[in-house]
């Protein structure tokens, strides 16, 4: 018996090749930072410090000839340098002559402007109050197209609407009158942008709810919750029409011939018309210490409400 051959043996499998990692991608090439500008000069701690000091230079010194020349005599004022001493100390007596002269219509002038600028003033930031918290809290018909012309007015110069009001004050027989300049300082459209700001700001609307609620009316709410909340914005109205009421000149230049109506800038304008044209020496003398006295009250006011003035503008500087 033949023994069987030996069986063939399977063919061996090719081992497969072993999987190979995929090459990891090459990181970006890095960018080189690039080292920080140094400032400009302007914008340096020395040359900050160099503007600041030029704009108070700037804004002192008209201050400092003003204060030296008054206290100077006619002789001197126009005899010595403007930023110099006068040989004698003649303040007292340049006051008393700026009082009593023309029947004392300086203290008259100084009386008007008063009345016009702190009357007006005061009631134009009431009402100034008043619409802005309107605009900000309530809901009424075309309140956007409304506050739209609020802006608009505040975009046109006060100048340009001098001849206007001129032409309504003539058909309204109001020309040469107090009212003709007292009443267009209670209309500020800036104040009125500027206590919405201070609305939206300062007057939580769940405290106007929780009044409503408990049955205050809406002018209720306003003038005891709103308006009490809103006296840093009352007072920086206040004082911005305070200051543009009592330094206006043109508006009263077109409205009035009575000198017994002027504000003080009109009258010491006068009295410098006078010195220059009719050659009165004396005049100069009485405009330079009439315009030191003129700035007074404005300083005094500033002085006297700059605390809520400061609170009032870093309103929403800080949430």
């Amino acid at each position: 018996m033949t023994t069987p051959s030996t069986l063939p043996t399977a063919p061996a499998r090719a081992s497969a090749p072993a999987a190979t990692p995929a090459p990891a991608p090459a990181p970006p090439p890095r960018r080189r930072r690039r080292a920080p500008k140094a400032p400009s000069a302007l914008l340096s701690r020395t040359g900050v410090t160099a503007l600041l000091a030029l704009a108070t230079l700037y804004t002192l010194l008209p201050l400092t000839w003003l204060l030296l020349s008054s206290t100077k005599s006619r002789a001197d004022l126009f005899g010595t340098n403007g930023f110099a001493p006068g040989r004698d100390f003649h303040l007292v007596e340049n006051l008393d002559q700026l009082f009593t002269a023309d029947g004392g219509v300086y203290l008259r002038w100084i009386l008007n402007t008063v009345a016009y600028a702190g009357v007006g003033a005061l009631l134009a930031a009431v009402f100034s109050v008043a619409a802005g918290y309107a605009f900000d809290k309530l809901a009424f018909p075309g309140k956007e197209r409304l506050f739209s012309l609020v802006l608009l007015g505040v975009m046109v110069p006060g100048t340009a609407l001098a001849i206007p009001l001129f032409l309504l004050a003539a058909e309204a027989g109001l020309v040469n009158t107090f009212w003709s300049v007292f009443v267009p300082g209670l209309v500020f459209p800036f104040g009125v942008y500027l206590a919405r700001v201070f609305s939206a700001s300062y007057v939580p609307d769940e405290v106007l709810e929780a009044a409503r609620m408990d049955g205050a009316s809406e002018f209720r709410a306003f003038r005891t919750i709103a308006f009490p909340m809103l006296a840093p914005g009352f007072v920086t109205i206040f004082l911005f029409q305070f200051t543009q009421i009592w330094n206006s000149f043109f508006l009263p230049l077109v409205m009035l011939s009575d000198q017994d109506l002027y504000p003080v800038n009109l009258g010491l304008y006068v009295w410098y018309s006078s010195a220059l044209s009719q050659g009165h020496p004396e005049d100069y003398l009485l405009a330079v210490v009439g315009s030191l006295v003129a700035v007074a009250p404005l300083i005094a006011v500033f002085l006297m409400l700059q605390r809520f003035w400061k609170s009032g503008m870093t309103a929403g500087a800080v949430k």
